[in-house]
């Protein structure tokens, strides 16, 4: 039985670590782009970059769904 419990704790950090690493790529990435979102004011900026460094997750994809949208899309060149 302990046996199983090692590598049923091996099994849950090899899936862990690489979903907490992808989590706080997201993240990073969300508060970068937020700050260099051209297409936001100044006080957008802010509020952003403080949603999602206060509320990490919620506020990283609350960002990818409604803060995003003010960037337009770009037509990509034939």
């Amino acid at each position: 039985m302990s046996a199983f419990l090692v590598i049923l704790a091996i099994l849950a950090l090899l899936l862990l670590i690489p979903f907490g690493l992808a989590c706080f790529v997201f993240w990073v990435w969300t508060l970068i782009h937020a700050i260099r979102n051209d297409n936001l004011t100044g006080t957008a900026r802010v509020l952003w970059a403080a949603l999602i460094w206060f509320l990490p997750f919620i506020g990283s994809v609350i960002y990818f769904f409604a803060g995003r949208t003010a960037e337009p899309r770009r037509l990509m060149p034939a």
